[in-house]
């Protein structure tokens, strides 16, 4: 969990504690930002709400932003923080099915939770799908264990691949997410002002 456990400063026996915490205020978070409706999670690839674009993009920028200025303060050593391996082609496949089941059921797998647990029926649906779909893929996964383990490229970061130092890299993405915020803001009048006239 973060810094704190490895470098002695909380106890090991607090991890799953954390988490909790840590998963009751992401849903709640995700409630509060409109992520239990399906209409709005979808929006984004219809262009008429894109909440779920500012709200992750603030979230990115706040998170690498806070990382790189706790580490130039020395309260966080960057080399205990864990980075999950890449596996680049399995990634895209995963990343590009993932879509199609954002698209076509309105939740991905976090946000299908929040929906079940304000009550949603569309939400219980999608989470049935999602464990019959794991547990055909745990069934299934000794024929496709070869891809699944290929394109391993290891612990690498975008600043790694790309040799732009960290803060650099923070600074540009920060410029594109203030972009993509005011265009998505255009896309969306004009979007909502097509629905409106033609009554979608």
């Amino acid at each position: 969990m973060g810094p704190l456990i490895p470098n002695g400063i909380i106890g090991g026996g607090w991890d799953f504690v954390i988490a909790i915490l840590i998963g009751v205020a992401f849903g709640f978070i995700l409630e509060a930002s409109g992520f239990s409706s399906s209409r709005n999670l979808a929006g984004v690839f219809y262009g008429y709400n894109f909440v779920v674009l500012r709200v992750f993009f603030t979230a990115l920028i706040v998170a690498m932003v806070g990382i790189i200025y706790f580490d130039f303060l020395g309260w966080l050593d960057l080399s205990k923080i864990f980075i999950l391996p890449t596996f680049l082609t399995p990634m895209i496949v995963g990343g590009v099915i993932m879509g199609f089941g954002f698209i076509i059921g309105g939740y991905c797998p976090g946000t299908s939770f929040t929906g079940i647990a304000i009550g949603k029926l569309d939400a219980v649906f999608f989470t049935v799908g999602l464990y019959l779909g794991i547990f055909a893929f745990s069934l299934a996964y000794p024929l496709f264990e070869g891809f699944f383990t290929s394109g391993a490229l290891g612990n690498v970061t975008l600043t790694d691949v790309t040799g732009i130092p960290a803060h650099w890299f923070a600074l540009a993405f920060t410029v594109v997410a203030l972009a993509a915020f005011w265009g998505t803001m255009f896309i969306e009048k004009r979007v909502r002002k097509n629905m409106k006239q033609y009554k979608f």
